[in-house]
């Protein structure tokens, strides 16, 4: 599966329906394309759903904290096409790979990881990047096939991303640095654009 040229996942934690739109509409005018819901706050489906219509051809949205087959098919029915998840579960990983999803699991350890990849993973979500760290990233790249996309997720600030990139890393999963609830859309703008900048540069 194709990635977007900005390979930056937005982590939608607590993302009210009613406020969908709006952070939608500020996150792809950033150039943003990949958006995540996690399920484990209220209102998570109905928010996809919201982004899924709204969002340009070449976005990807869906859930996160996806634990379970039945997460899998929730999010489908809801129109999402992205599968992330804190941890690695290999059915729930196979079967959103089946439903054509673009799979995003968590992992920690090389065990993990190559797991992950067995089951049908797209990329590897390092997951919590705080206490992985730049070098243990650089580390699983040594054993990992070459190309794997690898996100770090958790605590991952624009000045880090240098070093991020540094040791290996394809892109990363941002979330309270980017969003919390009721972030006003001029600020989540110019955070989205200072990942962006970060990124690219």
């Amino acid at each position: 599966m194709n990635l977007p040229d900005l390979p930056l996942v937005a982590i939608l934690r607590g993302l009210d329906p009613k406020d969908a739109a709006t952070v939608g509409h500020v996150l792809f005018d950033a150039g943003w394309r990949l958006l995540e819901v996690p399920l484990n706050r209220p209102g998570a489906l109905a928010a996809i759903r919201i982004l899924v219509d709204m969002a340009p051809l070449d976005a990807i949205v869906g859930g996160g904290t996806m634990l379970s087959v039945a997460d899998v098919d929730a999010v489908a029915q809801a129109g999402g096409r992205l599968f992330v998840a804190p941890n690695c579960n290999p059915a729930a990983i196979a079967h959103a790979r089946a439903a054509g999803m673009l799979c995003a699991p968590g992992v920690a350890t090389p065990t993990e990881a190559f797991a992950a990849l067995d089951a049908g993973a797209h990329a590897l979500k390092l997951f919590p990047a705080e206490s992985i760290g730049p070098a243990g990233l650089k580390a699983l790249t040594s054993v990992l096939p070459a190309g794997t996309p690898l996100w770090p997720v958790g605590g991952v600030t624009p000045e880090q991303i240098p070093a991020w990139k540094a040791a290996g890393a394809t892109g990363a999963g941002i979330g309270g640095q980017l969003f919390a609830p009721g972030v006003a859309p001029d600020a989540l703008a110019a955070r989205a654009a200072a990942f962006a900048l970060a990124w690219r540069t």
